[in-house]
C-alpha cells in the first residue's frame, strides 16, 4: 500500500472515530455518566446552597444573653453583612433586658437572595453544587419518560469567602461540614425530550443549619 492510500485510510478512521465520539457526546438521552453529571451541574446552576433552612426577615432582634441566638448573626455581622445596633427592651413596668437588633448592610444586601413568595424574606446564599463523582445509578433506558436513580458526591468549589471564614463556620458548623469535603447525595432524575432532568435532589447532610437549596 503506498504512502497516500494510508494517509487516506488513517483520515477516514480518524473522521469516523470523530463523528462517533460527536454522535455519542451530542446524545443527551443516553444513560450515561456525563449526562446524569451534566443534568445535576445543571440543577444546581439554577438552585444555590443557601444559610439558613428557612428564609429569614430582617431586621430580627435577639436577647444577648442567649448566645446560641446572637451567635450567628455576630459572625455576619463580622463579615460585613449585617449590622448591629445594642437596644433595651422593657419586659415589665420596672424591668428591661439588653438586646441586639440585626438588619442588612449595603454589602448584605447586595449579595441578599429575596424568597419571592414571601415578601421581606430572604437568605444568604453561598455557592452551587458540582459534581465531583457519580457513585451508582439505577439501570434506565435513554427512552423518554424513563427515570433513575443517582447516588453522588458533591462539593463546592465557588463558595463566598464570607461562607469560607472561620468565624462563620465556628457559628454555623454545618457549614464547615458542607465545605470542608465532598458530601453524599442523591437525585432522582427523568429522561426528557431535551435529555435528562433532575426531578428531586437531597443532601445526606441533614443538619437544619446550613445547605438550604433555593428552588
Amino acid at each position: 500500500m503506498n504512502i497516500h492510500a494510508i494517509r487516506t485510510t488513517l483520515r477516514t478512521a480518524a473522521l469516523c472515530g470523530a463523528a462517533l465520539a460527536l454522535s455519542t457526546g451530542c446524545n443527551k438521552k443516553a444513560d450515561n455518566t456525563l449526562n446524569f453529571t451534566n443534568a445535576i451541574n445543571t440543577y444546581y446552576s439554577a438552585h444555590p446552597a443557601c444559610l439558613w433552612s428557612d428564609p429569614i426577615k430582617f431586621p430580627v432582634q435577639a436577647d444577648t444573653s442567649d448566645n446560641s441566638k446572637t451567635s450567628g448573626y455576630d459572625a455576619l455581622v463580622d463579615q460585613g453583612l449585617l449590622v448591629r445596633t445594642t437596644a433595651e427592651k422593657k419586659k415589665f413596668i420596672i424591668a428591661s433586658k439588653q438586646v441586639n437588633n440585626y438588619d442588612l448592610s449595603d454589602k448584605g444586601r447586595s449579595v441578599w437572595t429575596a424568597d419571592t413568595t414571601q415578601p421581606g424574606y430572604g437568605n444568604f446564599c453561598y455557592g452551587h453544587r458540582k459534581v465531583s463523582s457519580i457513585d451508582s445509578s439505577i439501570p434506565t433506558t435513554d427512552a423518554v419518560g424513563a427515570t433513575t436513580q443517582i447516588a453522588y458526591h458533591y462539593n463546592i468549589p465557588d463558595a463566598a469567602g464570607w461562607a469560607s471564614a472561620a468565624e462563620t463556620q465556628t457559628a454555623y458548623p454545618a457549614l464547615q461540614t458542607e465545605l470542608a469535603a465532598p458530601q453524599n447525595a442523591q437525585a432522582t432524575l427523568t429522561n426528557t425530550s431535551n435529555g435528562w432532568q433532575v426531578s428531586s435532589a437531597k443532601s445526606l447532610n441533614t443538619s437544619t443549619n446550613a445547605g438550604k437549596i433555593v428552588e
